[in-house]
């Protein structure tokens, strides 16, 4: 199917950010390798800082450097450096520069007051195949939707309930995002996943590679939501549905079209892949599937669909139709509130919690992976903690320090042998949401944080 030179550019745009990011950090491991080499040569230090600023964009700590004439270079330390090094730089890209700022994002809060919706919430799964759903393979502007991923997109529901109760109550005292007695109603997405390419082996982990029990669980997940809210506040409380499930390899989306009634049936789906195959409209698609959908959810799912059509013809040129890294291929592991400037495929596991009691199982889950990923080959587990503030209300940001250092704690002590071989390393981060600007380094196991990469001039 032909595509508009427009559609093209963004390609353009997005591979290319996602090409520098990703890039960034794989080049971490080969340019330790070459130090490797290096560290029992003439001015060893100075040799290591120049191939640093030329491979990295940073210094490394000279802390470290300084010490390997004692025995032998601290790899697994420099590891984790250099990961949350490149983090930071990333972050402070993200939020200085705007990267994937998206042009006309104003006009999505319209559109989708226009279908009938004031807010559009969406649970993916942890998976970090999933973490670029909403920029890349929706193709919608991130600060305009609210994103928390879980470990078979099994939202809790009771920090769902908040943000429902949050929203409804900005509508009635601030008219935001518009007037509480608007005939729009909460629109919760779930996005459950599963593989084309290995079915058995590189579906979701959490529901053991069976699609039909990850679709399965996130319609009784979503379900549940629904009448949580509706017994709870009244049984007009406007909560509407959606499913999806996302094929981690090619990035197309199969849409469980709602009928009349709002009700989702797990047997009635539009495979994007096949409609692009076919060269169909949407519309007409979606009309042959469910005639009786209400007119702005068809709206706004066909404008879903084709915004994947886009990210499909993205995959097939610059992936040749499919992902090599069709596993797990995350760079670390994000713990905590915040992290909304993760917007790229398998670069980050994400584990929102509050604390790692509640958040175990997601825990134990990246943990699994980056067992795989990292440890068996000699490299640590390199987490990032993070909870962020408002500077507006008194005390926030002491007690986000506090629930890093709370948090740091308990990390170490459930981990205590990865923690003890020196093969988990952690940095703490905070950010003022209530002002612009990147993340602050709050700590870091590995040696002093106030010498972490600094944003340089000119950086981009």
């Amino acid at each position: 199917m032909a595509r508009s030179g427009r559609g093209q550019d963004e390609n353009a745009a997005l591979h290319a950010y996602e090409r520098r990011i990703k890039d960034a950090f794989d080049a971490i491991v080969p340019t330790l390798k070459q130090l490797s080499v290096l560290q029992h040569g003439p001015e060893f230090e100075a040799r290591a800082q120049r191939l640093a600023q030329e491979r990295l964009g940073f210094d490394l700590p000279q802390q470290i450097l300084a010490d390997a004439w004692l025995d032998r270079l601290d790899m697994r330390r420099l590891f984790a450096w250099c990961v949350f090094s490149s983090y930071h730089r990333f972050c402070d890209d993200y939020y200085l520069n705007a990267p994937l700022a998206v042009q006309g994002a104003a006009g999505f809060d319209a559109f989708l007051q226009e279908c009938g919706f004031h807010t559009l919430d969406i649970s993916p799964c942890a998976d970090g195949r999933l973490a670029h759903l909403v920029r890349y393979v929706l193709r919608l502007p991130q600060q305009a939707v609210r994103r928390k991923s879980y470990a078979g997109a099994l939202f809790d529901i009771e920090d769902s309930i908040q943000k429902w109760t949050e929203v409804e109550l900005r509508r009635f005292r601030e008219g935001q995002p518009n007037e509480a007695d608007a005939p729009t109603r909460y629109l919760k997405l779930l996005s459950y996943h599963f593989s084309s390419v290995d079915p058995e082996r590189q579906g979701c982990a959490a529901h053991g590679s069976d699609t039909q029990k990850a679709a399965q669980a996130g319609l009784e997940r979503l379900l549940a939501f629904r009448e949580a809210i509706e017994n709870s506040f009244c049984c007009g409380a406007s909560i509407d549905l959606l499913l999806i499930g996302l094929d981690t390899d090619t990035d197309a989306i199969r849409v469980h079209l709602p009928d009349a009634q709002g009700e989702l049936d797990l047997q009635r789906w539009l495979d994007v892949a096949e409609l692009e195959r076919c060269g169909g409209s949407s519309g007409e698609a979606i009309r042959a599937i469910s005639s009786d959908l209400d007119e702005g959810m068809a709206r706004l799912i066909e404008r879903l669909i084709d915004n994947n059509r886009r990210q499909i013809a993205y995959v097939r040129q610059y992936h040749g139709g499919h992902y090599q890294d069709i596993g797990h291929a995350e760079r670390f592991i994000g713990a905590g509130v915040g992290f909304e400037e993760i917007q790229l495929r398998n670069l980050m596991y994400f584990a929102y919690m509050d604390t790692v009691e509640e958040a175990a199982a997601d825990l134990d889950v990246g943990m699994a992976i980056f067992t795989r990923l990292n440890v068996e080959r000699g490299l640590p587990v390199p987490v990032i903690l993070r909870f962020d503030h408002h500077s507006r209300v008194p005390g926030s940001r002491q007690r986000a320090v506090q629930h890093c250092a709370r948090v740091a704690q308990a990390l170490q002590t459930r981990y205590a042998e990865l923690h003890r071989r020196g093969l988990l390393h952690l940095l703490q981060v905070t950010r003022d949401c209530d002002a612009p600007g990147s993340i602050e380094v709050l700590d870091c196991s590995l040696l002093n944080h106030s010498v972490l990469a600094q944003p340089q001039a000119g950086d981009h």
